[in-house]
């Protein structure tokens, strides 16, 4: 990926007049901002002697560890917008000392080992793509820092097409993954936003969550079983569908971002590749009545593959066409449905979902929004780079809460933003929408834009801080699918109470005890 954006480097992407122009009404002048040029970067030096790079060396291979500061740059920040803005400030301060690519299981297994007695600390990388500063450790306590890429674990291992089971090593990214299991006729089926550059580890190792959830679940739902590699030797995880073998310890592994070992191999549960792929979307007088729908939908077992619904200001500003806001056809809450299966099954699909959207107020709108939403999905964190170029802060928060306490989480987040957020240049922007729903409640995923300060860190945090205490307030969870890292650890205890973070920590000093593994993330 690009260094200092998202995604590929040849996608820089400007905004339209027209789109600069609702930018100066909403938040006055746009104030261009520079981004440092690469070649004048400066990283701090790096920490390990030329005796312990060749213990590294004597590992993975000459080739497979680099110094270099272009390589250590690219492996120092996710991809929130703090991420972002630090990389255009030229800010590498937390770059590894160096960069190690293990090419399997085995090879891991000898890192880990290794960085126990050399005391050096070990950042597990798959994609990049983090979004809450899950990549940058402290490495102060240690003799140093390293990378732990794991590109070169990118193979398709088996494929259990009796059982649909298939089993990929943790470097394969999506698209990747994708391709492999096409060629058995298999799907995974897991579409997030950061599909294009997020790794099968790291979709585990953060409990990453898809756009086709509704129909496919949740990436930990998929998972049968999981390879991972410790300090301590080789732990293998998951024998059979179910167990009545004790606690689930897949569920310790899941979401633990790498704290507690590396994720080399997952198992994960496959389908046929769908014959068909159907959208529509559905508009509804307000975004309360669209979720009213919604609940409707699922406690009521008729599940789309995609179902996602916009609150009224999301609707005006990301699907209504320019000529339909402000009006009636294109207000309200637009609500997109997707379909995969065999012909049969999608039209079943849709002949049930009509039926319930209609007797709830739905109004069905048409084809053409939800192809063009499936055709675009992976383009909106490129608009985020156009808009951080004009000075316009761009940021998201996630959480989840249950159906009834869902308006008290949605009306808490929005007041915090907007007082965070408010300066004499406005009013912040704050759009939502639900793209997760499970019987009891769902997911709320918010988009926030204002004017940039001089500080844009600065400002985000102290928005941070104020929505995340609002989150806890309000009963929801501090996050849905985005991980906890280093950015949402300040609210872990409150959800998971005292009780919970002494078993994290009871976990973390008998798989880790040296504490070489992400230090930093995660464990309050």
């Amino acid at each position: 990926m690009h260094w200092s954006r998202w995604g590929d480097p040849g996608h820089t992407g400007t905004l339209p007049e027209a789109a600069i122009a609702l930018l100066e009404l909403a938040f006055g002048p746009i104030e261009p901002r520079a981004t440092i040029p690469l070649e004048d970067v400066r990283l701090p030096p790096a920490r390990l002697d030329a005796e312990v790079l060749a213990a590294y060396v004597g590992v993975v291979g000459e080739l497979n560890v680099s110094t270099a500061d272009e390589a250590r740059l690219r492996h120092t920040h996710g991809k929130s917008t703090p991420d972002l803005l630090a990389a255009r400030e030229g800010d590498f301060a937390a770059a590894p000392d160096a960069v190690v690519r293990p090419a399997d299981h085995d090879e891991v297994l000898a890192v880990l080992r290794l960085s126990r007695t050399l005391r050096v600390a070990v950042v597990p990388y798959g994609g990049g793509t983090s979004v809450v500063s899950g990549l940058s450790a402290d490495g102060t306590t240690f003799a140093g820092v390293i990378a732990l890429d794991l590109a070169r674990l990118d193979h398709l291992l088996a494929v259990d097409v009796v059982s649909s089971t298939a089993t990929l090593e943790a470097g394969v990214l999506g698209p990747r993954a994708e391709e492999l299991l096409a060629e058995h006729g298999m799907t995974l089926g897991h579409f997030p936003q950061s599909f294009e550059y997020a790794s099968i580890g790291g979709f585990a190792a953060t409990r990453s969550s898809g756009q086709s959830s509704s129909g496919y679940g949740r990436f930990d739902s998929m998972v049968v079983s999981l390879k991972v590699a410790t300090p301590d030797g080789t732990w293998e995880l998951g024998v059979a569908p179910a167990s009545a073998a004790g606690p689930d310890l897949r569920q310790v592994v899941l979401g633990s971002e790498g704290a507690f070992g590396v994720i080399t191999e997952v198992t994960v549960a496959v389908r046929p590749v769908p014959a068909e792929r159907a959208y529509e979307t559905w508009r509804f007088a307000s975004f309360e009545g669209g979720a009213d729908a919604m609940r409707a939908l699922v406690q009521g077992d008729v599940n789309p593959t995609v179902l996602r619904l916009s609150d009224e200001l999301e609707t005006a500003v990301n699907l209504a066409k320019p000529e339909q806001i402000g009006s009636e056809s294109g207000g309200g809450a637009l609500m997109l449905c997707g379909y995969e299966g065999t012909e049969q099954r999608v039209r079943r699909m849709r002949e049930e979902l009509s039926a319930v959207l209609r007797e709830r107020g739905g109004t069905f709108v048409g084809e053409q929004d939800g192809r063009d939403w499936a055709a675009g999905r992976f383009s909106a964190p490129y608009l985020r780079d156009a808009l951080l170029d004009n000075g316009v802060l761009v940021e998201t928060v996630e959480t989840a809460t249950t159906w009834s306490n869902l308006p008290r989480l949605y009306a808490a987040v929005q007041e915090a933003l907007a007082a965070a957020l408010t300066t004499e240049a406005g009013a912040p922007m704050v759009l939502c929408h639900i793209s997760h729903v499970y019987r009891t409640g769902a997911s709320l995923y918010f988009t926030v834009a204002a004017k940039e300060l001089v500080d844009g860190r600065a400002q985000w945090a102290l928005a941070k801080a104020a929505v995340g205490d609002a989150i806890v307030a309000a009963g929801g969870t501090i996050t849905h699918h985005h991980a906890v890292g280093r950015d949402h650890k300040p609210w872990l205890a409150a959800e998971i109470g005292d009780q919970g973070v002494a078993v994290l920590r009871a976990v973390k000093q008998a798989l880790d005890p040296e504490g070489i593994l992400n230090p930093g993330v995660l464990i309050p």
